[in-house]
């Protein structure tokens, strides 16, 4: 192949994979854009609202396909949290829609407010207990033990919710939700 043959293919193929790259990025760009908008309603959560805040601020900074808002005053939510002495517990009533029970119990016990907000959010997005589990797995939940506060999810939880809600960066995950 003589050298100016093989620059012209070097050239083609650069051009291709800029291409390639550029297009890319912007399917990445719409798709963020598109992500599914949940909201979730506080009025009930009583002393954990900042936790709430703090954890569906977790999620939105995980992941890409759905985001997490507070919902306005008076306005019908995808997620109500309510605040109760009992555990800590999720009915997922359809991906992303609920109710969260942000039981005393817990905290009470000594786990940490965000991780389990973090933790039932994730209930609501599609995620079952993974029971036992270590602390950097956000579904362990209280299998990790009172000293786990990891409150993110980990890559095969993150794949799981961005697959769950039309992620095309994701791995396939299953995504049953549970308590």
């Amino acid at each position: 192949m003589t050298q100016r043959r093989t620059t012209r293919v070097l050239v083609t193929l650069l051009a291709g994979l800029a291409l390639l790259w550029t297009s890319g990025q912007a399917v990445a760009d719409d798709r963020a854009a598109a992500a599914t908008t949940l909201t979730y309603d506080v009025s009930g959560a009583e002393e954990f609202v900042d936790a709430v805040h703090a954890g569906a601020a977790i999620w939105n900074e995980t992941v890409v396909n759905v985001q997490l808002a507070p919902a306005d005053a008076g306005e019908s939510a995808n997620i109500e949290i309510v605040a109760d002495d009992g555990w800590p517990r999720a009915l997922t009533t359809s991906l992303g829609n609920g109710i969260i029970w942000f039981g005393r119990q817990a905290v009470v016990e000594g786990y940490d407010t965000t991780r389990i907000a973090s933790h039932e959010l994730g209930h609501l997005l599609g995620l079952p207990d993974i029971k036992p589990g270590p602390c950097s797995s956000l579904m362990s939940g209280s299998t990790a033990g009172v000293g786990c506060t990891n409150p993110y999810p980990d890559a095969a939880e993150t794949a799981a919710v961005e697959n769950a809600f039309g992620g095309f960066l994701a791995d396939r995950a299953p995504a049953v939700a549970s308590r």
